[in-house]
């Protein structure tokens, strides 16, 4: 093995043996250890992984561009997040890129791959922001991205900044008002913190003035009042019918398999007509009595 395989190998055992969050330092240290391919090299490598799959080559081109990854990641500190996660997503996207880059386009790997990287890294951004989304659709995580980089060095936009931005992005200056709006809310906890006493609660804790109006206890407790008597009156009604009616209401309205008007019929040596006569007298009889 060549003296760079040598260095690829240690490189390899030293970073498998860890993660980001494990030990981030260690972990930096690590892949910055791991030597940057040569043109040539990383051809011949993705073109074996391109023909032959090869699963080693796929491994050679991952661990020589984890530098790469920390790099990337760590331009995205100012969202309040952990290091270590976007880090750990920002290799998911390498790798997906690894699979995906085609050899012969006659670009390099880290061209390609600063796509895929940055993709998982919004990714997760957006899914971890915010409890809320704050980004759905395609011009809306655009506008996120950029919006939230200009204000590193802007207060609340003026009414021309906002304008400009707009332009620049081509979306409305709404939308772009409506994104600095989300940019600067936080997230608030229904409940006031546990170790609050009563007395001291904050006032702007939602669960404190946020009424429910789908759980009225007086309802509950007439609406299960009312389901019980009624439920109670039908019992006594379809009791005091004969046992074919009873029958005939059991199987065409109860059971989980119903029965049909004919399969009835041939069983009680009758026409179908008159088992839908004896099902609507039945019923008639059924109605009068919960009534009454």
């Amino acid at each position: 093995m060549s003296e760079s395989g040598k260095t690829v190998a240690m490189g390899h055992g030293a970073v498998m043996s860890m993660t980001p969050g494990a030990n981030l330092p260690a972990y930096v240290q690590a892949v910055s250890g791991i030597p940057i391919l040569s043109a040539e090299r990383e051809q011949a490598l993705a073109e074996k992984l391109y023909y032959s799959e090869c699963v080693d080559s796929a491994r050679e081109l991952v661990l020589a561009h984890l530098r790469f990854v920390v790099h990337i990641a760590r331009s995205y500190s100012g969202y309040g997040l952990a290091e270590a996660d976007l880090i750990q997503e920002g290799n998911v996207g390498l790798m997906k890129a690894v699979k995906r880059f085609d050899p012969n386009k006659g670009v390099r790997l880290v061209s390609f791959a600063v796509h895929w990287i940055k993709a998982e890294i919004h990714e997760f951004i957006l899914r971890n922001w915010r409890i809320v989304k704050v980004a759905t659709t395609k011009s809306q995580r655009k506008l996120f991205f950029n919006l939230r980089s200009a204000k590193k060095q802007l207060q609340w936009l003026s009414a021309d900044e906002a304008q400009a931005v707009a332009d620049d992005l081509g979306v409305e200056v709404k939308d772009v008002m409506e994104m600095e709006m989300r940019l600067s809310a936080h997230d608030a906890c229904f409940d006031a913190p546990d170790d609050d006493d009563d007395d001291n609660k904050t006032a702007y804790a939602p669960a404190l003035y946020l009424e429910d109006k789908s759980a009225d206890p007086a309802e509950q407790v007439e609406q299960q009042d009312f389901e019980s008597d009624s439920n109670s009156r039908l019992g006594l009604a379809v009791q005091a019918l004969d046992q074919r009616s009873q029958d005939i209401l059991q199987r065409r309205w109860l059971d989980d398999n119903k029965a049909t008007l004919h399969q009835l019929a041939d069983e009680y040596g009758v026409s179908a007509e008159r088992i839908r006569q004896l099902e609507k007298n039945a019923m008639t009889k059924v109605r009068v009595a919960m009534e009454a």
